[in-house]
Parts: C-alpha cells; sequence; structure tokens
C-alpha cells in the first residue's frame, strides 16, 4: 500500500470511528458508568472480533454467507436483542441507585460488562459488516485484491483506529461522569446511556423491516 492510499484509508475511515454508532455509545457507556479502564476487557473482546471478521471479509472467506439478506436480518435481529439486554442493565443500575439513597452509605452495584459482551456487539451488527465490504471494495484493488499483506495492513489500520476511537469515547464517558458527581446526576446518566442503546437497538432492527 501507497503511502496516498494510505492517508486516504484513515481519513476514509476516521468519520466512521468517531461518529456515533453502536460501539460508540456501548464504550462510553461503560466508561461512563465503570471508568476507562473497565472497558479493556470489552475493548479486547470487541477489537478480536473485528480482526478476525476483517480478514475474513477481506480474503473473501465467508462473503456470500454474510451478504445473504437471510443472515442479515438474524444478526439485526439478535443485535438488537443483545443490545436492549445491555440497555436493561443500564436501567437496572440506575433503579438501584434510587433505591440506595435512601440507605446512607450504600454502594450500588457496578454494572459489568467484560471481554465477550464487546465480542458479541460486533458480531451481531450487520452494519460493521458492511463498512468493512465498502472499505475493500474501495481499498482493495487490481493488483492487490489477492494480497494477503495488503489485507493485513488495512485490517490493522481498521482495528487501530477503532481502538482510539472508543477509548476516546469512554473517557469522554467517564469525563461526564466527573463532571456530575451527584447521586441524582448518575442516574440521569445511567438513564442517557440507557436511552442511547435503546436508540442503536432500534436502529439495527429498523432494516429487517424496511
Amino acid at each position: 500500500m501507497t503511502t496516498e492510499a494510505f492517508v486516504t484509508l484513515v481519513v476514509f475511515l476516521f468519520p466512521l470511528a468517531y461518529s456515533p454508532g453502536p460501539g460508540n455509545a456501548f464504550f462510553a457507556a461503560i466508561g461512563a458508568t465503570r471508568g476507562v479502564r473497565a472497558a479493556v476487557p470489552a475493548l479486547a473482546g470487541y477489537h478480536l472480533a473485528t480482526v478476525v471478521v476483517t480478514l475474513l471479509i477481506g480474503l473473501s472467506v465467508g462473503v456470500t454467507v454474510l451478504t445473504n439478506p437471510i443472515v442479515s436480518r438474524v444478526l439485526s435481529v439478535v443485535g438488537s436483542i443483545y443490545i436492549l439486554w445491555i440497555a436493561s442493565r443500564f436501567l437496572r443500575a440506575a433503579w438501584a441507585r434510587t433505591r440506595n439513597s435512601a440507605v446512607p452509605g450504600q454502594a450500588t452495584p457496578a454494572t459489568k460488562v467484560g471481554f465477550w459482551a464487546g465480542a458479541v456487539v460486533l458480531l451481531v451488527n450487520p452494519k460493521a459488516y458492511s463498512i468493512i465490504a465498502v472499505m475493500f471494495m474501495q481499498f482493495l484493488r487490481p493488483p492487490l485484491n489477492d494480497d494477503v499483506l495488503a489485507v493485513i495492513v488495512i485490517t490493522t489500520v481498521f482495528t487501530v483506529n477503532n481502538v482510539i476511537a472508543f477509548i476516546a469515547w469512554a473517557a469522554l464517558g467517564r469525563a461526564l461522569t466527573a463532571l456530575f458527581r451527584s447521586e441524582r446526576s448518575q442516574r440521569v446518566i445511567d438513564y442517557l446511556f440507557a436511552a442511547m442503546l435503546l436508540g442503536v437497538a432500534i436502529w439495527m432492527i429498523v432494516p429487517v423491516f424496511t
């Protein structure tokens, strides 16, 4: 890959990684409720899955299956249900804060989201497959279409860009929590991120019915 192509790839990926989406909302919520360091296991799961899926698509392994409309719909439904489940955990955390506010000194259990949760968020997101496919269509052109090294480079750039973006979103979520330290504010933040995840779930399920 030439330097020009590399720069173009980074420019292409920047808005996709940093604009609001399922992954960003997910990691911002973890950062807000548990901190950036606590998001590391989910980050590892998400991006290990990213590497595997991106390599498979780049090497044209399983592309036919992933582009099957039935598979896409199933992924949308499963993904939406899973995101709703995560949103429910933030709602439960908010309700727990409400109950515990009546008992001075009683801590609210943290919402735990780990390695496998991060991996599943990527695996059940059909939009991620579409973005990866478009990326390879744009940047893996002849004579590079059979170049394994080119696939690895594109996969690495894509993954590292996402890692940086999601850490930034997790830090943003944590900064929001630090800005509003009261128990009431913490409840509002829990409800806010639950609502964001609910919006993501709706966004994922809409294509099934259109």
